[in-house]
């Protein structure tokens, strides 16, 4: 992996931010993702994320963790946390600003415990297919503690496959519409093309139910996105 989103984290901590991170996907355009909105504090994160953040406790495990931003404010909560990410320039800025436990590791290739795992900016994205999506939560309810929960957000994108008439065009052939392909973009380079997954909540909530989780609907966002809480 050329590591595109850790190279443009480290160029706007470092000072040489000159242009933003553009995304794509299979059925949107392009769009720019604001590198400065990658390091917002917690007055400049959305409801849900706040709210993420204040139901957090005890451990926590802060899946693709960035540039750092949740595992800071719940540092500062005097919460103990380990931030995780696969991109290698996201550990370096997340160290850098003073995140004292950061690694780079997969979650799949995580062993340890914790009271709250928490997975934001659409953490279903993770996932890649909702085929693989029960493997994944089985995975994360391993890393539990008793009583132990897991904070993670989506968006329901069925509205962005609606017609003028109000119905949808999907290909009732194809899989299952939140997957996605994902392209990432900085200064002219491109990654190679990732799936993502986008899990409407009762879907979530299905798959969570198969693998013996419980996932409840914390709050609903602006715009078709989501928190829910599973235990």
């Amino acid at each position: 992996m050329k590591d595109l989103f850790g190279t443009a984290l480290l160029d706007y901590f470092n000072g040489n931010f000159t242009e933003d991170i553009v995304t794509s996907t299979n059925i949107s355009d392009e769009d720019e993702l604001p590198l400065s909105y990658l390091f917002r504090d917690y007055k400049d994160m959305s409801k849900l994320e706040q709210k993420a953040l204040d139901l957090s406790k005890g451990s926590v495990l802060d899946v693709g963790c960035g540039a750092g931003s949740h595992s800071l404010y719940l540092q500062e909560k005097g919460l103990h946390v380990k931030a995780i990410d696969v991109s290698k320039g996201a550990i370096e800025v997340a160290q850098k600003r003073g995140v004292k436990n950061a690694e780079l590791i997969s979650i799949l290739d995580e062993t340890e415990k914790f009271d709250t795992i928490l997975l934001m900016m659409n953490g279903t994205g993770i996932f890649q297919e909702l085929a693989k999506t029960p493997m994944y939560l089985k995975h994360l309810k391993s890393l539990l503690n008793p009583g132990g929960q897991i904070l993670i957000d989506s968006t329901d994108i069925k509205y962005m496959y609606e017609d003028e008439d109000g119905g949808y065009w999907q290909d009732l052939h194809s899989n299952y519409y939140g997957e996605l392909d994902y392209l990432l973009s900085y200064k002219g380079e491109s990654e190679p093309m990732i799936t993502w997954l986008y899990l409407d909540f009762e879907t979530l909530a299905t798959s969570c139910e198969s693998v013996g989780l419980q996932c409840d609907l914390v709050m609903e966002g602006d715009h078709y996105d989501y928190l829910a809480r599973i235990h």
